[in-house]
């Protein structure tokens, strides 16, 4: 199944989920970074997670239990490989070469990830 990609409010949704490990609304709405968010919100947003197939709801008594159903490591993967395509015609060098021209990236983090790069590990 493709995965719709996420609005922010959903990505900020899934980013508490997965420090969480899953959670109820009310965890996952004490967790969130930022702003406060009105509970009908997030509980909206949730509802969209679950149709996007990012979550599973779990029947707990009478509440239910947002899981994940997608790791934050695969959700990266696969849309920093669409992120690369849509703005860096697909090269990974030239997102890298984008960075260093904008000074975001310093020589000594170049080269710590040419370090990563020889040792063949992140």
């Amino acid at each position: 199944m493709e995965l719709e990609k996420l609005t922010i409010q959903e990505e900020e949704a899934m980013l508490s989920i997965w420090q969480l490990k899953g959670g109820f609304i009310k965890e996952i709405l004490d967790n969130l970074k930022g702003d406060s968010v009105p509970y009908t919100t997030l509980a909206s947003t949730i509802k969209n997670l679950v149709k996007k197939g990012y979550v599973r709801p779990v029947a707990y008594a009478n509440a239910k239990r947002y899981e994940p159903l997608i790791s934050a490591e695969e959700y990266k993967a696969k849309y920093m490989n669409s992120f690369v395509g849509d703005y860096f015609r697909s090269s990974y060098k030239e997102m890298v070469s984008f960075f260093v021209k904008e000074e975001k990236l310093s020589e000594n983090e170049l080269k710590e990830i040419m370090e990563m790069i020889k040792n063949g590990k992140s």
